[in-house]
């Protein structure tokens, strides 16, 4: 007589999610294209946004202008930082399927300050 017990069937949806996603490559892959896109165009942008104050001279310039453009800086410095973080998770995490929503949301965030710099950078208000 055996003293060894069946394994417990695996859930269904355990199982699903413990599976190899087919498509994991593709979030990252588009977030990698765009960033490729995105990114450079909003640093140099976002550094010519400072010729904004030009007109005004960076003393007489008005507060949401000079607000603004503090936002850009801060978005590119620490965003910037943020956007590489998000990037290389949505790279670096798990190829299985319970990963696989963590992962959009990690690729979309990383377009993310790409986005509000040239958003921003296109909005200037008047000096």
């Amino acid at each position: 007589m055996s003293h060894h017990h069946a394994a417990a069937p695996v859930s269904t949806v355990r199982q699903y999610r413990a599976e190899r996603d087919p498509r994991a490559w593709v979030a990252p892959a588009v977030a990698t294209a765009l960033g490729a896109l995105l990114a450079p165009a909003a640093m140099l942008f976002g550094g010519l946004s400072a010729m904004a104050t030009d007109s005004c001279g960076p003393d007489h310039c008005s507060s949401a202008l000079t607000t603004t453009l503090s936002v850009i800086y801060g978005t590119l410095s620490f965003g910037g930082v943020l956007a590489v973080c998000a990037w290389l998770a949505c790279w670096l995490l798990p190829r299985t399927r319970r990963w696989s929503v963590p992962r959009v949301w990690l690729a979309g965030l990383s377009l993310l300050p790409w986005l509000v710099v040239l958003v921003l950078v296109f909005n200037l208000p008047e000096g």
